[in-house]
């Protein structure tokens, strides 16, 4: 009994330890982090149309809507070719009074077009694919009614990190830590994932670097 009792406690120890690490890690509102740039150099700005494109040309076109299955939600997914073609998107940040999207932090993305489904076009953490078993982004704005659920948006909200790989080339991610403090242990990078001929967006697999050029 004292040893179940013990282990318990040490349990809960670790637990609040790990919790007061991730709060302590989140970065604060006036957290200086650097405006993500566009292929003009300029920083992404809030309520400003951008389209998103992969930044080495042969791994397909612009981001768009994909009707996956015949049916609604329709998915994040890419045009199959560089071109004309797919949907911008606005960005918004998490913290209010924010006006450009900087690197790391939380921030919905939403695409800028006209649908015949119900759902919002904002971008959510979807179901896992059950071949793959890697996440997919859908489509659809997460309603939360009882104040103290407000993480329960957290699936609406995504993260945008440089690579490093060059100027101004970064990864999307699903790592809503400013919305969720615990999501941080269930981040994903997004990529590609081909499936019937569609161009999907997915978590945990191969990473799609990509660039934000201005509508």
């Amino acid at each position: 009994m004292e040893l179940t009792r013990l282990v318990g406690s040490l349990s809960f120890c670790i637990f609040l330890v790990m919790m007061a690490i991730s709060v302590a890690a989140q970065p604060s509102d006036d957290d200086s982090s650097p405006p993500v740039l566009d292929t003009s150099g300029r920083a992404l700005e809030q309520g400003i149309e951008y389209y998103i494109k992969p930044a080495i040309t042969d791994n397909g076109g612009r981001f768009t809507l994909i009707d996956r299955n015949g049916s609604c939600p329709l998915y994040v997914g890419q045009e199959n070719v560089s071109g004309p073609d797919g949907f911008p998107v606005i960005f918004t940040p998490f913290v209010e009074g924010e006006t450009l999207i900087r690197e790391s932090r939380d921030t919905k993305v939403v695409f800028s077009a006209a649908t015949t489904c119900i759902q919002s076009t904002a971008w959510k953490l979807g179901e896992r694919d059950t071949e793959s078993g890697r996440r997919l982004i859908v489509t659809g704005e997460i309603v939360v009614t009882e104040e103290n659920e407000s993480w329960r948006k957290a699936g609406n909200f995504f993260k945008i990190r440089r690579t490093g790989a060059g100027d101004n080339i970064y990864n999307i991610e699903w790592c809503p830590t400013e919305v969720c403090n615990f999501c941080r242990f269930d981040c994903g990078t997004a990529g590609s994932l081909v499936e019937n001929g569609k161009r999907l967006l997915a978590l945990d697999g191969s990473v799609l670097p990509v660039v934000f050029e201005r509508a």
